[in-house]
């Protein structure tokens, strides 16, 4: 295997860890998708260096860290609590129920103590390899996990880890209906009717189209695939077909599907089918019968 394959396997293997990490970071399963992609470009656009740095695995994680960052500081939501010097560490929550915090308890802590207990509590590095990627000294590290440990368990105890369902608007919620009506029946061709002419296509993990014609091929890959379920519904409150494999268990979807429509076309279509990783604590909620 040549340098380049093995860098590639390296990065495909890390796909799920940093995104629970960027997850967390940014308080999006779907954001935080986002930003892995954004950290791979960065990582592919250097891996001729790569090969020079000790801890590949610890620069990897410290790239996704400035690309959570600077998402943050783009969507304007770096309004941080600031460390309190007063606070003193507390009972922590078991790791398993941190693991378990929804994504948006998070963003309600500080950018250090975030980062620290993501990568100790979820990921388990050590305190010294979270002053690495957060570029810290170990005591302001070990600091930061602490007092992160103690106001994530303030949070939930609060009840700030259980935010209401955002409804979809009358007008997506029907679009998404016959949308996902026409899955159901197995009537492609209407849905490629439905596409807009300069259509986008992410099949997220694996490519990227635009244009009515270069996506077609795209649905006749699901009408060849007997074993998927359909049924509408909402991922973080943005409308989703939500996909399920009858193959197994029925309870959750095996993967989801972002649409987004300008006027009465689709103007994307955001697939999770190669990224299952990303429904680990996706915020979903089914809105009609599985089909």
């Amino acid at each position: 295997m040549n340098h380049d394959d093995a860098f590639a396997t390296l990065l495909a293997g890390m796909r799920p860890r940093l995104h629970r990490y960027c997850a967390r970071m940014t308080g999006s399963t779907i954001d935080g998708e986002d930003v892995v992609q954004e950290t791979l470009i960065k990582a592919l656009a250097v891996r001729s260096s790569v090969a020079d740095i000790a801890n590949i695995e610890g620069w990897l994680f410290r790239v996704a860290h400035n690309a959570s960052l600077d998402f943050l500081r783009a969507r304007a939501r770096t309004q941080e609590i600031p460390l309190s010097e007063d606070m003193e560490p507390g009972t922590e929550l078991p790791q398993s129920d941190i693991v378990a915090v929804g994504f948006r308890t998070f963003l309600q802590l500080a950018v250090l103590q975030r980062c620290a207990v993501i990568l100790k509590d979820v990921l388990g590095h050590s305190v010294e390899e979270i002053a690495e990627v957060a570029d810290c000294s170990v005591p302001a590290a070990k600091s930061a996990l602490q007092r992160g440990r103690q106001r994530l368990r303030e949070l939930v105890a609060q009840g700030g880890d259980r935010p209401g369902p955002v409804p979809l608007s009358d007008d997506d919620h029907e679009r998404l209906r016959h949308y996902v009506a026409r899955f159901q029946a197995g009537d492609f061709d209407a849905i490629r009717r439905m596409l807009a002419d300069d259509a986008r296509l992410d099949l997220v993990n694996r490519l990227k189209l635009q244009g009515r014609k270069e996506v077609d091929f795209y649905f006749t890959r699901y009408a060849e695939a007997v074993h998927w379920r359909f049924a509408p519904g909402a991922v973080e409150g943005r409308p989703a077909m939500l996909v399920y494999d009858a193959r197994g268990p029925m309870d959750q979807p095996a993967h989801f599907v972002l649409l987004t429509w300008r006027e009465e076309g689709v103007a994307r279509i955001r697939d999770y089918l190669f990224a299952p990783y990303v429904m680990e604590t996706a915020d979903w909620v089914r809105l009609d019968s599985i089909s």
